[in-house]
């Protein structure tokens, strides 16, 4: 299953990339599979760790971590917003 998958804000500096073309291996077909696929890589990777609150779109569509993926899907990643 091949996915594009966007980074922004402060995971966009982590990974000095904001965006990448991703293989999944079989058994990934969650968006927290994903996280924790990606986050496996090391590194600077680890700034998509589990433990870290992260927001998921799929398709420009919020979904939880449970959300199964689809051959093609976009995948974005981001960390909450904050105001004052």
């Amino acid at each position: 299953m091949k996915l594009e998958v966007l980074f922004f804000a402060s995971l966009r500096e982590a990974l000095g990339r904001s965006r990448e073309a991703v293989e999944l291996p079989p058994g990934v077909g969650t968006v927290a599979a994903l996280r924790e696929y990606l986050c496996a890589r090391g590194a600077e990777w680890t700034a998509l760790q589990p433990a870290r609150t992260l927001r998921a779109a799929v398709n420009q569509e919020m979904v939880p971590p449970g959300h199964t993926l689809r051959d093609g899907d976009e995948v974005a990643f981001f960390p909450p917003v904050t105001g004052g």
